[in-house]
């Protein structure tokens, strides 16, 4: 008792506010609730499903990948075992590594990039026209296995487009194995990636420029705004700041994971895994070893990655406007 009462006045009376807070925000919180509670009701199968098919999967697979879990056996305790073997044992993870980051590197910021140009460039023609150029920009993101044009265009043979072209001009001698050759496989497998990404982000962009609010481009000129890139700046970015985000997530997410193009067209695996990416290895140890442990540890260092660029592109956006 001679302790408590030896206690500072103010350190009482931040404690009795502090017990005092609690109630009333908790009170606050529940009123709330009751309030919005059909709110609540509606966005609950959303969220049950988003629980189950996203949250849950992911909170598993944390656990599966400190196991060693063959699909016949019950998960054994690996511990960090799995992620120690796939920073220092495993070199081809590293290599797979090195080629996701180039993709995401160059194909994630250009893509991004070009898709907006484009959109912005469009966004500026007549209806009829803007319609029939944003078929063209997104048909391919929807054409299936379009990609395969390219195989065709880069055929190892003299048949090939672009062999024939430079053996035409007299640039080769012979043709050249592009897909087989380590020194031009990842770069073809970049170009089509780009080719094939300015599709759904143009999209939305394309969409968020067309929200925007026309009489705020008068308001600005009165505010001293005396061109089309300061309006693109203060006005235009600013007012599609949520298209902008799902623009980015869809480009992170498609550069990070380049899988499908690298194994059509450069095939599994690649020469000198030239064209291996992360997810590649992931289908090697998830669907052809059936190492899930291991795979799991793949998948959650896949996670990491686009979680955290996800987070520096959230604030690099928030920067848009100032």
């Amino acid at each position: 008792m001679q302790q408590s009462d030896a206690l500072p006045a103010k350190v009482k009376g931040s404690s009795q506010q502090t017990m005092q807070t609690k109630p009333g925000k908790w009170k606050h919180i529940k009123l709330d609730f009751k309030r919005d509670k059909h709110l609540y009701v509606l966005i609950t199968p959303y969220m049950l499903l988003f629980f189950i098919f996203t949250v849950l999967p992911v909170a598993i697979s944390i656990l599966i990948s400190l196991t060693y879990f063959n699909l016949l056996e019950f998960p054994r305790w690996a511990g960090w075992s799995n992620y120690s073997r796939l920073f220092l044992d495993d070199d081809i993870f590293l290599i797979a590594l090195k080629n996701t980051l180039i993709f995401a590197v160059v194909t994630g910021p250009i893509s991004y990039v070009a898709c907006f140009i484009f959109a912005w460039l469009i966004n500026e023609l007549r209806p009829k026209v803007r319609a029939f150029m944003t078929l063209v920009f997104y048909a391919p993101s929807i054409s299936g296995n379009v990609y395969f044009v390219w195989q065709i265009m880069f055929s190892g043979d003299a048949y090939g487009i672009v062999n024939g072209f430079l053996m035409k001009t007299g640039f080769i001698n012979e043709p050249i194995l592009w897909f087989q050759d380590p020194k031009y496989t990842l770069t073809i497998i970049i170009i089509v990636q780009l080719w094939l990404s300015l599709g759904t982000s143009f999209l939305a962009f394309i969409a968020g420029l067309q929200t925007v609010d026309r009489t705020l481009f008068e308001a600005g000129a009165v505010d001293g705004i005396r061109n089309r890139w300061q309006e693109l700046w203060y006005i235009t970015l600013p007012s599609m700041r949520p298209q902008l985000m799902f623009g980015a997530v869809i480009q992170i997410t498609s550069s990070f994971a380049v899988a499908d193009v690298a194994m059509n067209l450069a095939g599994f695996p690649s020469v000198q895994y030239s064209a291996h990416t992360v997810v590649t290895h992931l289908i090697d140890y998830g669907t052809i070893r059936f190492e899930m442990g291991y795979a799991s540890a793949i998948a959650m260092v896949l996670f990491i990655m686009m979680l955290g660029s996800n987070l520096i592109i959230q604030k690099l956006l928030r920067k848009v406007g100032d």
